[in-house]
């Protein structure tokens, strides 16, 4: 990182293969991130990633609840080594499986022809990467979830129910603030990888929908332009670093409400 840090105030000499060790200093690479083109890039790449680790956390966690807290001893260890055994399967295996199913012969084509969803627009694509992005996003969701919800007392919820709280009540009041840093853990998990992933949207987005790291896979290997794919890098993990503080600061107050 110290190597990719020196790159990105590196002047980039065009046709020139390789690092650019010596070259003149310069912090042209990251004033350039302000133009508009690279919005874009950031943008798309922010906002899929969280809407997926968003989707991942709300549909992970009444599955985790279940596992945790009415599954028999053997449902468990059959769910969790089910999961894990996904986290393994091949990622080609996964991304192609998404692109049939979303494509012209799949059943989701279908049903969001049926909503009035065209399959060519912007959205559809949208759509598409944030399920191959679920994939991944929810099995690692229920596995950090199981953990967190196993580790809360269950007598605190039977005390508020035998005070008068309704299921709901108590679940909203009692069981989700006690979970709080569990789901922050997995959204947190969930939105690293949606940001840095990089076969999904090359091959779901269609070319139309590009993330950050295909912008830095372009730099280094396409246009060989080392500094400005230091710079984005660099960039990229500022900007999940200051993301990471703002929620893991939420999530504390949570805890000293």
């Amino acid at each position: 990182m110290f190597a990719v840090f020196d790159q990105s105030f590196r002047v980039f000499e065009p046709g020139r293969i390789g690092s650019n060790e010596g070259a003149p200093l310069t912090t042209e690479n990251y004033t350039e991130l302000f133009l508009p083109v690279y919005a874009r890039y950031f943008i798309q790449t922010y906002v899929l990633a969280f809407c997926a680790a968003a989707l991942a956390v709300l549909i992970a966690f009444p599955i985790a609840y279940s596992v945790a807290r009415r599954a028999s001893l053997l449902v468990r260890k059959v769910t969790i080594s089910t999961l894990i055994g996904l986290m393994f399967l091949s990622a080609l295996v996964r991304v192609y499986s998404i692109d049939l199913t979303f494509g012209s012969v799949g059943i989701f084509a279908r049903l969001m022809s049926a909503a009035g969803i065209d399959s060519s627009s912007s959205l559809y694509i949208d759509l598409v990467v944030i399920a191959g992005l679920l994939h991944y996003a929810i099995p690692l969701s229920i596995l950090l979830l199981i953990g967190a919800i196993q580790n809360l007392n269950p007598r605190l919820a039977e005390a508020a129910q035998s005070l008068g709280a309704s299921a709901g009540k108590t679940h909203m009041t009692i069981t989700l603030p006690l979970c709080i840093r569990g789901l922050v853990s997995a959204f947190l998990v969930s939105m690293t990888f949606g940001v840095s992933a990089f076969v999904i949207p090359l091959i779901l987005g269609r070319g139309r929908v590009l993330f950050i790291s295909n912008l830095i896979y372009s730099r280094f290997g396409e246009v060989a332009n080392y500094p400005s794919g230091a710079a984005i890098s660099i960039a990229m993990l500022l900007s999940s670093l200051l993301l990471i503080f703002v929620l893991s600061r939420i999530a504390t107050s949570f805890d000293r409400q």
